[in-house]
């Protein structure tokens, strides 16, 4: 049984890893979870210089999930390139950073720092607000999406993965640019905006406004998503949105995805990753699948 999976000619030994900004760098999850079981571990989002991130409060449950409005707070890539790379190099698993930035400078200066690490890939997170552009998000935009991704991949040393917004019209125009852009794999949903009014204080219960809606509620968007996406790419998907089970990660291969990240379920359950990789062997044990990759795409 066969539970491999390559893009852009790295390996992983299964589909499965974190989606940023819910595992940290993987030490906070390290005495519950064995790292070296994972597919890969994607860090928490990394910026040139240090983020302080938004006001609080930023985080609040909703009845299916939750709303963040953290805003990306992190030391920097300086302070990550020393203390969290040298631990994630302890396990035998993949390492993707994702890279944030408010202005394209700013990501181009994070990949910069990040070339000299030691890391396998990047995932771009394009969800962030352009400075430059009024605060509407660069992967709004099909022709940013596009002229940022060739910018990137002229200086990158690594693949990258470009994280796609929901919040557009039609995920395919953006799926199709960032191809077009030079990337290796797109990944999506990232969170879709949402709101929550404390009615008895008449206030709004993030300082932010509006946040992040994550958790099981947007499962069936994002694979909606994903299978629309992979209907006009040909690159590789990785799924996110909801995912709390080895059905629900079996859904976004059957979509189109070719590999999975476990997002908010981690802060539930924090052996929900290695539950759904015991869980996917299981169902292709029962299914006499040979082959992880001869599932991707084949929802009928």
């Amino acid at each position: 049984m066969n539970t491999q999976i390559d893009i852009a000619q790295v390996t992983f030994k299964n589909p499965i890893m974190t989606a940023s900004g819910t595992f940290g760098s993987g030490e906070e999850y390290s005495e519950f979870v064995d790292l070296n079981r994972l597919g890969a571990v994607v860090t928490k989002g990394v910026s040139a210089v240090p983020w302080e991130g938004n006001a609080l409060p930023r985080i609040t449950e909703t009845k299916s999930g939750m709303l963040n409005a953290i805003g990306l707070q992190n030391p920097g890539a300086d302070l990550f390139i020393k203390r969290d790379i040298p631990f994630l190099k302890k396990y035998d698993t993949r390492i993707i950073v994702n890279v944030c930035g408010h202005t394209q400078k700013e990501y181009l200066d994070c990949i910069e720092k990040l070339n000299e690490a030691d890391i396998d890939m990047y995932e771009i997170n394009i969800s962030c607000p352009n400075v430059e552009k009024g605060g509407l998000s660069f992967g709004t935009d099909p022709v940013l999406v596009e002229q940022i991704t060739k910018n990137i991949k002229k200086i990158s040393r690594r693949p990258i993965i470009m994280k796609l917004t929901p919040n557009v019209t039609d995920i395919k125009e953006i799926a199709k640019a960032a191809e077009n852009g030079g990337a290796d794999a797109i990944s999506l949903i990232n969170t879709i905006t949402g709101m929550k009014i404390d009615v008895e204080k008449r206030c709004f219960e993030l300082a932010n406004k509006t946040g992040g809606l994550s958790g099981p509620a947007i499962h069936p968007v994002a694979v909606r998503m994903v299978y629309e996406a992979a209907s006009v790419v040909s690159i590789p998907i990785i799924g996110m949105g909801g995912v709390a089970t080895a059905k629900d990660a079996l859904e976004m291969i059957l979509a189109g995805a070719t590999c999975v990240s476990v997002g908010t379920a981690n802060f539930m359950d924090p052996y929900t990753t290695t539950n759904i990789i015991d869980g996917i062997e299981d169902y292709m044990k029962r299914h006499n699948i040979e082959d992880i990759k001869s599932l991707i795409g084949q929802v009928k």
